[in-house]
């Protein structure tokens, strides 16, 4: 975050040449700003700010947040996800208060994949920045929406869930086919019904629910 204030400020020749000093968060106002989408979060011991000779405040405190995100899983697991995450204030309408973005997306998007650490399921694609302004009870109020896109990583997938399941159905041909007794279809087919049965549960439990249509793949 960074802001200004022209009642703090000084000159340095003044002062030993000083040109910033660390102060407490609550030594001065400083913006209450908030995530929309956020379910949890830690925030860590770092109250303090930088100000400088100009009056700038400055101040830079790592958040680690849980946020919802609604999913469309219908390509499923070839499918592209995008989450936002919206930082705004509602103390302070867009008269007084305004917040704009100081590094492009590009530069968003450069330094988010040198830092961001996934698990190996998805992978980081995008992001884009919308400012805009949102109305409530007749009062504007700044919003800058961080929207996230990431890719699945389907290669897991094919391996555990599409190729036994290709493999089966191929299977199900050949028996089906084949020159086998009626009893032997009968067994091969119950084993293959099971089978399938059994990858449905893996595909079922692999899934989120919260998701308004079902992805292709279960269907």
């Amino acid at each position: 975050q960074e802001w200004q204030n022209p009642f703090a400020t000084w000159d340095p020749r003044d002062f030993c040449n000083i040109s910033e000093i660390v102060l407490p968060m609550d030594t001065y106002w400083s913006p209450p700003i908030f995530i929309l989408e956020r379910v949890n979060g830690q925030n860590p011991e770092l109250n303090y700010m930088v100000l400088m000779h100009n009056g700038t405040f400055n101040s830079t405190r790592p958040y680690q947040v849980t946020l919802t995100c609604s999913l469309v899983i219908f390509k499923f697991p070839f499918d592209t996800q995008m989450c936002n995450l919206s930082i705004a204030s509602f103390l302070y309408p867009v008269t007084d208060f305004v917040m704009k973005t100081r590094r492009t997306p590009a530069e968003v998007v450069r330094d988010s994949k040198s830092l961001i650490l996934t698990d190996g399921e998805w992978k980081f694609t995008n992001v884009s920045i919308i400012e805009f302004t949102e109305m409530m009870d007749d009062k504007g109020f700044s919003v800058v929406t961080y929207v996230i896109s990431m890719d699945r990583r389907p290669t897991l997938y094919i391996l555990n869930l599409i190729l036994p399941t290709c493999a089966l159905y191929l299977l199900d041909m050949a028996v089906l086919f084949g020159p086998s007794s009626l009893e032997e279809k009968i067994n091969f087919q119950i084993a293959i019904i099971l089978g399938s049965s059994m990858l449905a549960v893996i595909l079922n439990n692999s899934l989120p629910t919260s998701s308004n249509k079902p992805p292709i793949i279960g269907t």
